[in-house]
Formats: C-alpha cells, sequence, structure tokens
C-alpha cells in the first residue's frame, strides 16, 4: 500500500510528495474557501487520472501535524491487492436520512466487504438515521467510520463530492474490500460534564424542545450569556451529552447546528430522543488532548498501518483555537511512527462507541480510522 500526499494552497496551488499518477484512490478534504476558488475535482484528476476521487467540505483540514483553514488536504492511494467501490446518492433533508443510508450501504457489493468510510452533507442529514439505516443493511462485522461535512463556523452549505465535483445534499461511502486490509478505529471525546441532569421532555429525532419542562434554547441562553447573540455557533463550546435513562453507560455527545426561535427549539446533528437523560458538558485543553491520543491508542492496536484518517469536530477546533495543533499531535503521536495522517473538522462523527463497539453518530469527539495493508 502506497500514499501520496496532495495539498492546495492559496498562492502555493498545488504540491505532492510523489507521483500520484497510478493511484486508484483519491480522499480530500476542504475549506469551502478553496472550493469556491479552485476546481478541486478537475485538479485531482489532472494529478491521479485514473483514480475514484471522494472528499467533503470542512470546518479545518488536517494533513500531518498540521491543522490549516482556506486549502485542501488529499491523500493518493495504491493498493497491493485491496480494492475500493464508491456510492452515492442525493439527500433531500434529514427526514430521508435512514432511507439514504439503506440505498447508500445496498449499493456498495457485500462479498469482501471490510469497512465503509462515509461523507454527508453536514446540513441536511440527521447523522444518526443515516448511521441507522447503513448498520441495518451492512454485516456487524464491516467496520463504519466517517463524518458529515463542515462549513467552518457558518453552518450554512456543506458540499460532499463523489467522482464529480462536489455540491449540497449529497451523501457518499468508500468500501473497502480484500482479506490483506487492517483496519483500526478510536473514539474519545474528552469532555467534562457539568450542572445537573435533565430529562428531555419534548424532542422529535433531531429537534429538542423542552429540557426539564423548560424550552431548551432559553435554558442555553441563560448559560451561554452575552454569547447567546452568537447562536448556534456558540453553541459549540457547550455540548450536550445524551444517555437512555436506564443506563449509565454508552452516552453520545450532541451538538447544535440550528435554532429554532419560533419554537425555542435546538436542532442537533444527530437525535436527542424524548425520555432520555441529558446533561451540559464543557471542554478543559488537557481532557481534550488526552482524548485525542487515546483515541490514538485505541486506533494502533489493529496496526501497523499506512494511513490514518481522523475527524474531529468543529467545536474542539474552536474552543481550542492555536492549541488545536496539540490535539492533532496527540493522536498522530499515539498512531506510531510511518502512518500518514489527514483528515478534517466536522459537523459530526461516525465510528464504534468506546464503550459499546456499537457504530454510532457522534459530536465533539475525535474519530480515527486507520488503514493498512501487508
Amino acid at each position: 500500500m502506497k500514499t501520496i500526499a496532495i495539498s492546495w494552497a492559496p498562492g502555493t496551488g498545488w504540491c505532492r510528495d510523489g507521483d500520484p499518477a497510478d493511484a486508484g484512490l483519491v480522499i480530500y478534504f476542504a475549506a469551502p474557501s478553496a472550493l469556491a476558488a479552485e476546481d478541486v475535482f478537475a485538479g485531482l484528476t489532472a494529478l491521479c487520472p485514473r483514480a475514484r476521487v471522494v472528499g467533503c467540505s470542512t470546518g479545518g483540514e488536517i494533513a500531518g501535524l498540521e491543522v490549516t483553514d482556506d486549502s485542501v488536504a488529499a491523500v493518493a492511494v495504491t493498493f497491493d491487492k485491496a480494492s475500493v467501490e464508491l456510492a452515492c446518492l442525493p439527500i433531500a433533508g434529514p427526514a430521508g436520512s435512514r432511507e439514504a443510508g439503506v440505498k447508500l450501504a445496498a449499493m456498495l457489493p457485500a462479498d469482501g466487504l471490510r469497512g465503509v468510510f462515509v461523507f454527508a452533507d453536514g446540513m441536511r442529514t440527521n447523522g444518526t438515521a443515516l448511521v441507522s439505516g447503513l448498520r441495518e443493511v451492512l454485516p456487524g462485522s464491516v467496520l463504519l467510520t466517517g463524518g458529515l461535512a463542515g462549513d467552518g463556523a457558518d453552518f450554512k452549505r456543506t458540499l460532499v463530492g463523489c467522482d464529480g465535483p462536489p455540491r449540497e445534499g449529497l451523501v457518499a461511502a468508500i468500501g473497502f474490500y480484500g482479506d490483506g486490509l487492517r483496519l483500526g478505529w478510536g473514539s474519545i471525546g474528552g469532555w467534562e460534564r457539568f450542572g445537573p441532569e435533565r430529562l428531555i421532555n419534548r424532542s422529535v429525532d433531531n429537534v429538542l424542545y423542552e429540557l426539564d419542562g423548560e424550552p431548551a434554547l432559553d435554558l442555553y441562553k441563560r448559560y451561554l450569556g452575552d454569547e447567546a447573540a452568537n447562536l448556534p455557533g456558540s453553541a459549540l463550546l457547550f455540548p450536550l451529552t445524551v444517555r437512555r435513562a436506564d443506563e449509565t453507560i454508552n452516552a453520545v455527545v450532541r451538538t447544535i447546528v440550528g435554532i429554532d426561535e419560533p419554537t425555542r427549539g435546538l436542532i442537533f446533528a444527530g437525535d436527542v430522543p424524548q425520555g432520555y437523560v441529558a446533561q451540559l458538558m464543557r471542554g478543559h485543553f488537557d481532557s481534550l488532548i488526552k482524548g485525542a491520543s487515546r483515541a490514538g491508542e485505541r486506533a494502533r492496536q489493529a496496526g501497523p498501518h499506512q494511513l490514518a484518517l481522523l475527524v474531529s469536530c468543529i467545536g474542539r477546533k474552536l474552543l481550542m483555537g492555536q492549541r488545536v495543533a496539540d490535539e492533532i499531535e496527540a493522536a498522530v503521536g499515539s498512531l506510531g511512527p510511518g502512518v500518514r495522517a489527514i483528515g478534517y473538522y466536522s459537523y459530526g462523527e461516525i465510528a464504534p462507541h468506546g464503550d459499546s463497539g456499537r457504530c454510532e453518530l457522534h459530536n465533539q469527539t475525535m474519530t480515527i480510522t486507520t488503514i493498512g495493508e501487508g
């Protein structure tokens, strides 16, 4: 298995650390500004004429130990024996997410399928329902990971590309095939809970209306204070942890992607089921960085690997600011030597749960997919 890094930046143009002409797969993560300034698909197909090309818009790009904005981070992959298949389809909105997951999984040939990495429009997809639909079809032995496309902290327009220019309203997947593949994963948050646990009194799918009988938006605005004027972006600093009322583990983190002023509701990237228990969370630099390191350690267990795909949350990046590079250094450093790392900051992360091993949509979580061959 061979990997070659490809990048684009304003004023620099396309750069690569080898000849990717024979690559069979290109994965890219691109800033919305880069997609507006550059024909990314045309540029990558010119460099890699034989490759299948898939990627999405981001809230920040990860290339090695660096986190950048306004750029394109890509990797060209040539497998020795393994192979890949791509699948994609349009999605009209959150209500069609489960069906989209079912159809997307069915488009991938089942024979020899080892892993699936998913890209989805972050503004039009209910990630929980998408994962549920995928799991209905995919065998339990198939590793399912991926993420939702991002748009910085703007939450306006997210794009996915699959063998064509990136566009809105698309979900796509890479299917990995071959007995010689080694696939690993890690997913750790590192956020700390605070305040009382609250009952979700009223919600519909991914829209939360009431916590402990109080309008959810009013509760958030009270906690945010002056930052309430910057919703929904400011709510990224205060996600929710959500769990079944009869469980003490298997909680997932949920982050806000929109608000509904008329109903005083909060719109999340994934479901917040009625009757569940929720609690506010906040992040501290050291705990988030330690979580990223633990995710790398978990992903390394299935190694050795040649490639790591990192999907972390835009909320972590906004909170850590310039220290976000410490998160990436911790994660990549835990993967061991010789692993090429590429990734992005997302609106939702797809990976198995660190406790149950069941694939879930996560928010505010560092997730890592490792791929090796040989």
